[in-house]
């Protein structure tokens, strides 16, 4: 119950009582005065006025009591928030042992190495006087002097910086500056999932398909862990190549996850990799992040971008999810693979039956996408088909 509506109960309660109790008074003054013959007052009627009277005085110490019981709460209560509210802290606020937060802001403070850019952030990579080399993203955040907002976004970073998983980019450090964050996590020096399919598709990289395939089941697990191994659970929001990162072996770690919920004017437009429903309703779900799962499987399948011209012409059915659902239903999904990974014939026959995941991840409708506790030995599982 709010303090407003236990004030209004308070005042109706008063009324009642003051009603209930004065009004019979003073009817009973008014008889007396407006009759012109004597009235004779018995021991009985001067009992029940004081009686009348006395209740009326403990009910209105009882109301006043109340109501100043109240107000007293509701003061120590407000002091109490103020007092034990989150800082906003200010310079780098580190989670790793092996980082000094001096050391970190001075590395911060010299030249780093430019890594790539995109309307989300910039990221560069620099090295710490310990040796320890680390990818920093830095996010242009929206000019706010919203205090309340920016101890939100202190405490979520925080949540987000305590998840440990094999296949989740942990945050490091944070360092908040004026108008901007800068993120801090563990350089992979293969870099991300998008660089490496570029680099595919200009023939500078070989990946087969036991690499993608193990790409594909890292980062389905990272999911898992998110949507159903953490409390609360948590959605990633942004999933595409560009923040799935890969370390030395190819193993695949989320990067950005719930970095779009906590600001959302950094990540509004259209990736080819958003699920529909959220695009129609601004509904987001663990089925939203399935289906961005589904664009990267097909992405690892076929080696296309989604947001390849081709898919803009009426003859590819306008996506790549439309696409390659086409080409399954038409008995042609072999057509539709990379043909860098065809191969061996249970590699191949492993991958048609991948772009039945793919496509049944990319459903129009969220109930017909499976979640992604089933998808983890749906995909685990095709080596043993």
């Amino acid at each position: 119950m709010g303090l407003l509506d236990m004030l209004k109960k308070s005042i109706l309660l008063f009324c009642l009582i003051s009603y209930v109790h004065g009004f019979p008074i003073k009817y009973m003054l008014k008889e007396s005065t407006s009759s012109t013959s004597p009235t004779i007052s018995t021991g009985s009627d001067f009992i029940r006025i004081g009686v009348k009277r006395v209740s009326l005085s403990i009910s209105l110490g009882l109301v006043s009591g109340f109501v100043t019981a109240v107000f007293v709460a509701a003061i120590v209560r407000c002091f109490v928030h103020y007092i034990n509210r989150t800082p906003i802290l200010k310079g780098p606020v580190v989670f790793s042992p092996k980082i000094d937060p001096t050391t970190l802001k001075l590395a911060l403070d010299n030249e780093n190495q430019l890594l790539g850019s995109s309307p989300n952030g910039t990221y560069y990579r620099t090295a710490l006087d310990n040796g320890l080399t680390i990818a920093v993203k830095k996010l242009e955040l929206f000019e706010t002097n919203d205090k309340v907002f920016k101890r939100k976004l202190q405490q979520d970073l925080e949540v987000i910086a305590k998840l440990r998983h094999r296949h989740l980019m942990s945050l490091r450090a944070y360092v908040r500056e004026s108008g901007s964050f800068s993120l801090i996590y563990d350089y992979m020096p293969t870099g991300s999932l998008e660089d490496a399919m570029n680099r595919v598709r200009e023939n500078q990289l070989q990946m087969g398909w036991d690499v993608r395939h193990r790409i594909a089941v890292g980062i389905i697990k990272g999911l898992k862990f998110l949507h159903f191994e953490c409390d609360p659970s948590v959605l990633h929001y942004n999933l595409k190549p560009g923040n799935v990162m890969l370390d030395a072996e190819f193993e695949a770690k989320l990067a950005d996850f719930g970095l779009a919920k906590l600001m959302p004017k950094l990540y509004q437009s259209h990736n080819g990799y958003r699920a529909p429903d959220f695009s129609q309703n601004c509904r987001y779900t663990d089925k939203s992040d399935v289906f961005s799962f589904g664009v990267i499987l097909a992405v690892l399948l076929t080696g296309r971008d989604p947001l390849d011209p081709f898919f803009g012409e009426a003859s590819s059915g306008g996506s790549l999810g439309m696409w390659l659902r086409h080409m399954q239903q038409a008995g042609e999904a072999r057509k539709a693979l990379d043909k860098s990974i065809l191969g061996q014939d249970d590699e191949e026959d492993e991958m048609l039956m991948a772009v039945r995941i793919a496509v049944v991840c990319m459903s129009d409708h969220p109930e017909d996408r499976p979640c992604t506790d089933e998808l983890v030995p749906m995909l685990s599982r095709l080596h043993s088909f």
